[in-house]
């Protein structure tokens, strides 16, 4: 696929549409259009690090993929590497830009590229480059309402299934569920 680049000019400081687009929990907010099945690979959905699973579904095909942020210089760029088609071989590169116009003011610029492995993916992916253009510029277009729009409320965010923030283990300890005493309930219950 060739490389694709759609920008829009967002109402709004840069820190806060940075925010919004660094936090993988909240991206289906504005890529759900294309996007589906969207769920988080790691318990932290914010800057470098963050993962997440989807399923890309055009009218001519549907892929699995997966992207990862490698890159996250707040409040100038988030680079999202990942692999998308069969068994993860091609690769997808994702670059947002940032760019103060005035104070209150950004403009957000969006390449995308994808790089076919073999031959058949290739086949697959001849024309794509249209498609995930108008998809991309919509999707700026829908985050540029969700920053603009006053009293503007931002859905909820995705969540990893089963995770549960206060049984999370911090700094390598475990902490007890509800119920359990910690360490050794198991023995003394026998």
């Amino acid at each position: 696929m060739r490389q694709v680049t759609v920008e829009v000019v967002i109402s709004a400081p840069r820190e806060q549409v940075f925010d919004l687009v660094a936090d993988l929990s909240r991206r289906p907010s504005f890529t759900d259009h294309y996007l589906k099945d969207f769920r988080l690979a790691r318990a932290n959905p914010v800057g470098r690090g963050a993962a997440a699973r989807f399923l890309l579904e055009s009218g001519m095909f549907s892929e699995r993929g997966e992207i990862s942020i490698t890159e996250c210089d707040r409040p100038r760029r988030i680079v999202e590497q990942g692999r998308v088609g069969r068994l993860g071989r091609s690769r997808l590169a994702a670059v947002y830009d940032f760019i103060r116009e005035t104070n209150d003011m950004t403009r957000v610029r969006l390449t995308t590229f994808a790089e076919p492995r073999t031959a058949v993916d290739r086949f697959k992916h001849r024309g794509i480059h249209r498609w995930i253009k108008r998809q991309s510029r919509k999707s700026l277009e829908r985050l540029r309402k969700l920053c603009e729009e006053p009293g503007h409320q931002i859905p909820r965010a995705v969540s990893i299934a089963g995770f549960e923030a206060l049984t999370n283990p911090r700094f390598g300890a475990h902490v007890p569920a509800h119920g359990e005493s910690g360490f050794g309930a198991s023995e003394s219950a026998g």
